[in-house]
């Protein structure tokens, strides 16, 4: 049974910094890519950033980019992703994603079952 479980959601004050895990089990995730959405509450769910299965190619939302940073240990099955200078927009539910696009285009295989985070403005 794969799954992915995510840690590391809270509560945090604007300007300040999480950082979520994501470890993968159930299969080897050899030459997937791995990221993360989030889900505003009333909001379309939405892609926040992905890395290629190497590691090398790494993809950003617009509304992160210099301020998020995605990385990956192969050898551990996990994920992860580092937040810094959070905005009150940034809270949403985070879920972390595995599937064959880079980009994490299209409908990822997997899904985790998410973590919260909610920054206080």
């Amino acid at each position: 049974q794969v799954q992915l479980v995510e840690s590391g959601g809270g509560l945090v004050q604007t300007g300040g910094s999480l950082r979520l895990s994501c470890a993968a089990s159930g299969r080897t995730f050899s030459g997937y890519a791995m990221g993360w959405f989030r889900q505003a509450p009333g909001k379309e769910r939405e892609f926040v950033g992905s890395i290629s299965w190497s590691g090398g190619n790494t993809y950003y939302a617009d509304s992160v980019k210099g301020r998020f940073t995605i990385s990956r240990d192969n050898a551990k099955n996990t994920v992860n992703l580092q937040m810094n200078s959070l905005k009150f927009e940034d809270t949403a539910v985070y879920y972390c994603a595995a599937g064959r696009s880079p980009s994490l285009s299209g409908s990822p295989d997997y899904w985790g079952q998410g973590t919260q985070v909610t920054v206080s403005s």
